[in-house]
């Protein structure tokens, strides 16, 4: 399996990063995961492309993870494709509903399936995802992948995420902020340490970045690992990384 960044900026892009997107590809098999603005932009540049993606799977409703959706399913629609799947916590039916009512011109235009999901175990593209609630100012899940990956989304801190993805090798886990920026709603590098401590998971990625962050990467990398014995990167969009079978 490989894991594509394609965006991991924040509700405040800045010109290196833009909103939230993901790309799971292995063998023909191909997913999106979120769509907030600029990740059309940033799919178009893949060898997948957005002709090549037929499911997005959303972890949560904010715009700056659905921004892209209803751009994706025109170009889909101009680029000759016929389908587009759409899945996500509920909530996700009324979202599409909405903007195809405000451009109803697009209604129809390509065979749309939206498909609203629980906590627990579903597959979507192909692949074996585990859905969980994280804790962000709006519901939503993380997801864990073929118990390989796990995703946060936008979430605080706890142990149980940690848990979860402890099944895994691979961890993307939101650090919106620098320590010393109070939030809630969200991590920060000593708080995501405390509950890494001693977690047996191989990589951690920190994405959904503010420009906070920037001059801080080095630090937070470093605070992190003062107590987890894995590597810790932070993501970059166009990053691509490959996801083992096993821990």
């Amino acid at each position: 399996m490989e894991l594509t960044f394609l965006g991991t900026g924040s509700a405040m892009p800045t010109a290196k990063r833009v909103q939230s997107g993901l790309l799971l590809t292995e063998g023909d098999r191909r997913l999106l995961v979120d769509a907030g603005s600029g990740t059309l932009h940033r799919l178009a540049g893949t060898e997948t492309g957005y002709e090549g993606v037929e499911t997005v799977l959303l972890t949560h409703l904010h715009l700056d993870h659905v921004a892209d959706l209803l751009p994706l399913y025109k170009a889909r629609w101009l680029a000759g494709a016929d389908t587009l799947t759409v899945v996500g916590p509920p909530g996700t039916e009324s979202l599409l509903d909405g903007l195809l009512e405000v451009h109803d011109y697009l209604d129809g235009r390509l065979s749309l399936a939206v498909r609203e999901i629980e906590a627990g175990s579903t597959e979507v593209a192909g692949f074996d995802v585990t859905a969980m609630p994280n804790r962000h100012s709006m519901d939503g899940f993380a997801y864990r992948f073929e118990d390989r990956l796990t995703l946060s989304g936008d979430t605080q801190e706890f142990a149980g995420l940690i848990d979860f993805a402890a099944v895994g090798s691979v961890l993307v886990h939101d650090c919106s902020f620098p320590d010393g920026v109070d939030e809630d709603a969200h991590t920060t590098p000593t708080k995501l340490r405390r509950v890494l401590a001693g977690a047996p998971i191989d990589r951690v990625y920190l994405t959904h970045l503010y420009p906070h962050t920037r001059g801080e990467h080095e630090s937070m990398i470093e605070i992190i690992e003062a107590e987890f014995d894995g590597e810790v990167q932070i993501a970059t969009d166009g990053l691509t990384v490959p996801v083992s079978l096993i821990n």
